[in-house]
């Protein structure tokens, strides 16, 4: 199974598993948060996430999930991940990405889940309301 570290500002991740578990079912192993506060040091940051690397590697993949481009977890994560074979590190993660995520992790290979992961997530950022005004 491809296992998933979320990795955000804040309990943003958190309450985007939750979410996600209550469309799709809950998860239980191969998934850990992390949320990233502004009272923690740079150190203590990197030193949570290569705990919870250590703890989630797999020979099947790991995905990782952060909030945004640019930002502390990505930041911290992509020299963590660069050398680490069949790991991803996918930003501007929304509840479309999650679900997908979660429901075809156990069953879709590592490659293909992270494209349709990315693909999911950008098909879920549009403005609907101008489809109403379509004839």
């Amino acid at each position: 199974m491809i296992n998933i570290i979320v990795i955000t500002h804040g309990d943003f991740g958190a309450y985007l598993i939750e979410a996600a578990e209550g469309i799709v079912g809950a998860q239980g192993e191969g998934l850990k948060n992390v949320s990233i506060s502004p009272r923690m040091t740079l150190d203590r940051v990197k030193e949570v996430i290569s705990s919870a690397i250590a703890e989630m590697r797999s020979e099947d993949g790991l995905i990782f999930l952060i909030d945004m481009p640019g930002g502390t977890p990505m930041n911290v994560v992509l020299p963590l991940a660069k050398d680490m074979p069949k790991s991803a590190v996918i930003c501007g993660v929304n509840i479309n990405m999650m679900t997908s995520a979660f429901a075809y992790r156990r069953e879709m290979e590592f490659d293909r889940l992270w494209r349709k992961i990315v693909d999911d997530g950008r098909k879920a950022v549009c403005e609907v309301k101008s489809l109403l005004l379509k004839k």
